[in-house]
């Protein structure tokens, strides 16, 4: 070896070394960094979900809201409003179907924790269907003294994977049962609690993500590998046929079975709104559909693979604009491992924005908003491209695909507006929708009326919201006002009838306001991608934008004005509040993120980063640190008295966030109401009565704030 070979090995050892001595002393300052956080942070024992001294700290605040609010001389009266629409039996049974019978999971107050049931096709369709019951859960729950809250099932002919969770969270323990025997499988398929998902290759296979020990979950808590489990063997055993990195969000299993084939995937989540779908043969190889990473896949329909595009996608000098649907053959991917002919399934007009798919034997349906209002199209393959046919059902409304048949032409779609209670139609090919359900009214709606008003975000932009008021509402600013909003993840706020605490408070005489406010999907990606990342005030802009015009036209005044969120919008609210305190008299914050430093840290949190950026990093850090609620937040600023609740279940968003931002302000001085319910996950409910007191503890604090006095 010559003295140059010599010398460049050394110069490479040496890099190598400063490299690695870098990156332990990068890694220790990280470490240190986060540690002098923690420490700085005296609050942060919140965040021990079961610890003792957190749960008796809970315990001790809802002590102290309960009987601020559930002692209101007016509540039992709201209870019982909420109780009788929650558990109503007039309340539509909404179904999936599945070989010829319609299946609805029913709570009301005998069945508390729900039965799963099944009528036929024909006898659903009728005013009183004759229900057969599949499974009681409060009879399986009673009788192995567990708390188990219905989280779904995913069945291959007679056979389902029944999904059960502890007390609400995501995560769930999966066990087999038989359509026929109407019970469990002696020795079937059984998994262990975790954030999994589960897919059928056939009768006597599954494919499976878990968390199979060390190593095998993401930093977000999901899976990070897959498993090819075979009926009778130990699932220890199985075979792994997929792994991805621990820094991305998760890999999940799903499946399609059609009238042309059964087909099973391997869905891969490097982060939120980007993914790659490979599709698993039979002994366990998988092949790459050639999407862009940002596509957004969307199911199978006669050997396509659909998915919508969230960028425009351009290949062979053709584009394929961000928002269209486009399809490719699948069986020409797996023969030949080409593209192939890429189609355009539905491509949105001008102000249209596709919000859902779903596919029956021989139709693609497409719900479309257009300026946040819903029209349906019916989209057939013939041979030369795709025929759209519209279908004729309400408008000025939401329109929504409840369930649709693969193996039929039959699908459920259901049409609701803010004053118009829920209808169910059946769609059945080419026949003219016929209406089967209608949920009757829960409150006399005359006099009362919907508009749609624009308002001028601070970058000039025009943001929609929704108004629902009295005809005659005065426009003197006295009129109590509930203003709610999301603005995050794609979720679109489309008409809806009232749910019970905005129903309760129209009764009384207040407004109610929906701001679809950009982050949603209202308007397509662009909308969504908008307020990503360093763009997230402007989504803050929106709402505040909204705000001020119900203010400025004459609706209300501060004084008058309450919001409303939860999630991601309970983040919205802790930016609101603690950006601009004096529009708002009343602030309800469910299950929130409001501590923006850590929120990577904590359960899901670290699969959120593409929405909101990385912390860790400088850059990000200082933009998210500008709007995070919990460091913004101080004693000298005067807040309205913020109601906030979480689940002491919700293993989604970390019900520390909620639990330190009420410590914080306590010992600020401030005077905030904080309810914890111990059970019901993200939904911070498990149950119809859960449901209806929340919707009352809910009403009484915006009664209270807006109404009296």
């Amino acid at each position: 070896m010559s003295e140059k070979t010599n010398l460049y090995k050394n110069i490479g050892i040496l890099v190598v070394l400063a490299v690695g001595l870098g990156a332990i002393v990068w890694s220790n300052q990280q470490h240190m960094k986060e540690s002098n956080n923690e420490m700085k942070d005296p609050y942060i024992w919140l965040e021990d979900v079961e610890g003792e001294r957190a749960l008796a700290w809970v315990e001790e605040q809802n002590a102290r809201t309960l009987p601020i609010l559930e002692g209101d001389s007016r509540y039992s009266e709201i209870l019982e409003e909420a109780a009788d629409i929650f558990n109503a039996s007039d309340r539509i049974p909404y179904a999936s179907i599945k070989d010829g019978y319609a299946y609805n999971f029913w709570q009301d107050e005998t069945n508390v924790r729900g039965l799963m049931r099944r009528a036929t096709l024909a006898s659903y369709q009728t005013d009183a269907p004759e229900w057969e019951t599949v499974f009681d859960l409060d009879a399986i729950a009673t009788a192995e003294q567990e708390n188990w809250v219905y989280k779904g099932r995913d069945c291959l002919g007679t056979r389902c994977l029944l999904r059960l969770s502890r007390g609400g969270g995501d995560a769930v323990v999966v066990r087999e049962v038989d359509l026929t025997t109407k019970d469990f499988v002696v020795g079937g398929f059984e998994l262990s609690e975790a954030k999994l998902s589960a897919a059928w290759v056939d009768t006597d296979t599954l494919i499976v993500g878990s968390d199979f020990g060390d190593g095998s979950v993401t930093t977000s808590g999901y899976a990070r590998t897959i498993r090819i489990w075979k009926r009778g063997t130990n699932i220890a055993d199985a075979p792994q046929i997929f792994e991805i990195p621990e820094a991305e969000m998760g890999v999940f299993a799903s499946y399609e079975i059609r009238p042309e084939g059964h087909y099973t995937f391997i869905n891969q989540v490097p982060k939120f709104f980007t993914g790659h779908t490979w599709h698993v043969a039979d002994d366990g190889t998988s092949t790459k559909l050639p999407f862009p990473e940002d596509a957004d896949y969307r199911g199978m329909f006669k050997g396509y693979a659909m998915a919508m595009m969230r960028t425009d996608w351009v290949v062979d000098g053709a584009t394929f604009p961000a928002g269209s649907l486009i399809g490719i053959s699948l069986p020409h991917v797996i023969a030949t491992g080409d593209t192939g002919t890429i189609e355009t399934i539905y491509a949105p007009r001008e102000g249209e924005t596709i919000e859902g798919v779903s596919t029956t034997k021989d139709n693609v349906y497409v719900s479309i908003l257009n300026n946040v209002t819903g029209s349906l199209k019916a989209l057939a393959h013939s041979g030369g491209g795709w025929m759209v046919r519209n279908v004729s059902l309400p408008e000025n409304g939401s329109l929504r695909i409840v369930d649709a048949d693969d193996h039929s032409n039959v699908a459920f779609v259901n049409y609701e507006s803010f004053l118009t209670p829920d209808s169910l139609y059946v769609l059945d090919g080419a026949a003219a929708p016929r209406l089967i359900k209608s949920l009757p009214a829960r409150f006399d709606a005359t006099g009362l009326v919907t508009e749609q008003k624009w308002a001028t975000s601070a970058d000039g932009t025009q943001i929609p919201y929704f108004i629902v008021h009295a005809n005659d509402m005065p426009m003197d600013g006295t009129t109590p006002t509930l203003l709610y909003g999301y603005g995050g993840f794609e979720v679109s706020l489309d008409p809806s009838y009232v749910d019970p605490p905005a129903l309760s408070w129209l009764k009384r005489g207040g407004a109610y306001a929906v701001a679809n406010i950009r982050g949603g999907g209202e308007f397509g990606p662009k909308w969504h991608q908008a307020a990503l990342l360093e763009n997230r005030q402007r989504a803050y802009d929106d709402f505040i934008a909204v705000s001020e015009d119900l203010i400025a036209t004459g609706v209300t005044t501060p004084r008058r004005l309450g919001i409303r969120g939860g999630s991601n919008g309970g983040l919205l609210m802790g930016a609101m509040f603690t950006q601009r305190p004096e529009l708002y008299n009343a602030v309800i914050t469910a299950v929130p993120l409001l501590d923006m430093l850590r929120y990577h840290k904590l359960l899901a949190g670290a699969s959120w980063m593409a929405e909101y950026g990385n912390p860790d990093i400088a850059e990000q850090r200082a933009y998210i640190e500008a709007y995070s609620p919990y460091q913004n937040v101080n004693a000298k600023t005067q807040y309205p008295e913020i109601f906030f609740y979480t689940s002491t279940k919700d293993d989604r968003v970390h019900p520390g966030h909620a639990r330190k931002m009420v410590a914080k302000m306590m010992d600020q001085g401030h005077s905030v109401l904080y309810f914890e319910n111990t059970e019901g996950g993200h939904a911070a409910a498990a149950n119809q009565m859960q449901r209806a007191r929340s919707a009352a503890l809910q009403t009484i604090y915006l009664m209270q704030k807006l109404m009296d006095n």
